[in-house]
């Protein structure tokens, strides 16, 4: 509940922030006041999120209610029972350049004119239900693994097994299995579980022989980032990055043992990598 004339803000990963102030004060319309409370105010100018969707604030006097998801970097706000940021990327503010930190503390903030908070609760997400809402619907997708067989595969075959409704290499085999289809531009999503130590990939525009990383467009690394042989790798070589060419922001992996959910979108000679919402690799 706020006063006149008052700016404050949720800050989350400890970055600002959930934008909370007067949407009556002309003076600040220029800036995005009269749009209401509930954007990321700090994202970029034009950006998803910056803005809320709708006004939803109650007038002044009157108790707010937020509910906010934060999956990643993705941020889901609403205000008042209505939705006023969707699934949106939040920026880090104090580093353009890097993802939103992975974990950090909630600040609740105010310069300038009273708030006052009251029912603070936290609930954290466990992975499998947080890789279900990133992933969402599923609407326009065709899924390419029929969770029982290798109907549609091609490679190394015999030496990858369905156990579990997952693809699982055999002890002590390898290669590369590829989809019969053939891609151009396109989205995939994928989830993957690694064992400690694991490393793996996700070939690129594979051209059925030869060696993924370098014979097809490139591999996108899979692997376990907290093992201890792989402490000094080139960074060009930790999970998610464009094999041997450009390296990846770390931090982002769920721990071993645990379903990740990675979103891989590849537009000619660009690709971006999402893992557990949050952008890790953006480069061409």
């Amino acid at each position: 509940k706020t006063v006149p004339l008052a700016d404050s803000g949720l800050y989350l990963r400890g970055t600002p922030q959930v934008q909370i102030w007067d949407y009556t004060e002309e003076k600040k319309f220029e800036i995005g006041a009269d749009k209401g409370s509930g954007g990321l105010w700090n994202n970029s100018a034009g950006a998803p999120g910056k803005d809320p969707l709708v006004l939803a604030d109650k007038p002044f006097g009157e108790w707010n209610a937020f509910k906010i998801t934060q999956l990643g970097a993705r941020t889901t706000v609403v205000l008042n029972d209505k939705l006023v940021v969707d699934n949106a990327i939040m920026e880090n503010y104090w580093d353009r350049k890097s993802p939103l930190p992975a974990s950090g503390p909630i600040h609740l903030q105010t310069h300038g004119g009273e708030i006052r908070w009251r029912n603070i609760y936290i609930r954290e997400i466990p992975a499998e239900e947080a890789n279900a809402m990133l992933r969402g619907d599923d609407a326009g997708f065709t899924s390419i693994f029929n969770g029982k067989d290798l109907t549609g595969w091609a490679g190394e075959v015999d030496n990858y097994e369905v156990k579990d409704g997952a693809i699982v290499c055999k002890p002590d085999h390898g290669g590369v299995l590829h989809t019969e289809e053939e891609y151009g531009d396109f989205v995939v999503r994928v989830e993957f579980k690694l064992p400690p130590g694991g490393n793996n990939g996700l070939a690129i525009r594979y051209p059925g022989t030869g060696n993924a990383a370098f014979d097809g467009m490139t591999e996108l690394q899979v692997l376990d980032d907290t093992a201890d042989q792989y402490a000094e790798l080139d960074p060009r070589q930790y999970h998610g990055s464009a094999y041997g060419k450009v390296a990846v922001h770390r931090g982002y992996q769920r721990p071993v043992g645990e379903w990740n959910y990675q979103e891989v979108t590849v537009k000619g000679s660009t690709i971006k990598v999402e893992l557990n919402g949050t952008v890790i690799l953006d480069a061409d």
